[in-house]
């Protein structure tokens, strides 16, 4: 036997390109599918675990998908926004602890999260390297975000405008990075973390201006008397919040009718969560939804869309097996003087068989190889590509 696997071998070496293409065919056959199960079962964790830890989620009505989505993996799909008083009536209730969340904006690619202190203690959310949020203009990155940005406390990171011209006058905003946080696996890994009135003043509705008695650009000036100044259009906005201009810093209005993106409610007990869950029963403008039920509705739906991705690959995969059985019957008909020679050297026909099946084994164990190595890969950016492919 061992002879029989030296010569196929030395076949197999001969005919290279030929004995690519087939253990390619074989390993992709076995890749698919298995990757797919990987990814699944990848996704499945990822979304179930985050979805179990997160009791209630308010939002305006609409898609209660595209909130638990935005809200508990920071997706590019933003629900429609909600007023900060929504937080302060829940809190009001006793019922619930209520988190506010703004995640509208990114920055690098990487989406920006407004929150407040009690999201970072609710997610068990530990600072690694620097300090928590304490100001405005501060922010605190996920471990991902720092160690593919190669950035850290006492950087600088600048928010990403949602258009390249920005005609309502919304600046990108320097933000100081002051923390770091550990890595714990999660989409918060992955987010830029800053306090609601940050978000807000990305969002254009908190803003600086210069002191315009000590300007030295007289075109910016409107009138100037003893005592008042007026400016014009052309005074800047700032970019950047620093110790010395961050008093400048002022919000218009009423800061509860500022907009968020969604309210986590972390219930009290069960019973507390059903009260909450039944006064938003009959509201016109708002939804409160339990993402587990959400996330087990989307899991039936990409498994059933699975069924049928294993059909298709199971009916390509058949007749890749069989395109593979053609090569080899066409190959023994192709070497039949071959092995015709072989016989008339003195070997018998369970020789001939016997180098053939060789040549087989040979060709399933290397396509064995390949599929084990394209797995390992697979799982080891398995989290990263359920993020990239399925949550986003």
């Amino acid at each position: 036997m061992i002879d029989s696997l030296y010569i196929a071998w030395k076949y197999i070496r001969f005919y290279r390109l030929r004995s690519l293409i087939l253990v390619t065919c074989v390993a992709l056959i076995a890749i698919l599918p298995l990757s797919l199960q990987l990814l699944l079962e990848e996704s499945e964790q990822q979304l179930l675990s985050r979805a179990e830890t997160t009791p209630l989620v308010i939002g305006a009505k609409g898609s209660s998908l595209d909130l638990v989505m935005s809200s508990l993996y920071f997706s590019n799909e933003v629900p429609m926004p909600i007023t900060a008083r929504t937080a302060e009536e829940v809190t009001a209730t006793g019922l619930a602890i209520a988190i506010p969340l703004h995640t509208r904006f990114h920055a690098r690619g990487f989406p920006i999260v407004g929150t407040t202190l009690e999201y970072f203690d609710f997610r068990s959310l530990q600072v690694a390297n620097g300090r928590p949020l304490v100001m405005l203009g501060e922010c605190v990155l996920g471990a991902r975000v720092a160690a593919e940005l190669e950035l850290g406390p006492g950087d600088s990171l600048v928010s990403s405008p949602e258009t390249v011209f920005d005609l309502a006058g919304i600046y990108p905003l320097k933000m100081k990075i002051v923390g770091v946080l550990e890595e714990n696996h999660t989409p918060d890994d992955t987010a830029v973390f800053v306090d609601m009135k940050t978000a807000w003043v990305i969002e254009g509705l908190g803003h600086g201006h210069e002191d315009v008695t000590k300007t030295s650009d007289d075109s910016v000036i409107i009138d100037r008397t003893e005592s008042n100044v007026t400016a014009n259009a052309k005074l800047m906005q700032y970019t950047e919040i620093s110790a010395e201009n961050r008093d400048e810093f002022h919000f218009h209005g009423d800061t509860s009718s500022y907009p968020l993106t969604a309210v986590l409610a972390v219930q009290e007990s069960v019973r507390s969560g059903t009260i909450l869950r039944g006064r938003y029963l009959e509201d016109p403008a708002y939804q409160i939804v339990q993402p587990r039920g959400v996330i087990d509705g989307l899991l039936a739906n990409i498994f059933q869309i699975k069924d049928v991705i294993d059909g298709v690959i199971l009916i390509v995969g058949l007749a890749t097996l069989l395109a593979i059985m053609l090569v080899f019957t066409l190959s023994i008909r192709l070497r039949a003087r071959e092995l015709d020679t072989i016989f008339r050297l003195g070997c018998n026909r369970s020789t001939s068989a016997q180098l053939l099946i060789s040549e087989i084994l040979m060709i399933g164990f290397m396509s064995g190889v390949l599929v084990i190595a394209a797995l390992l890969v697979v799982d080891y950016y398995a989290s990263d590509l359920v993020r990239l492919l399925i949550i986003r």
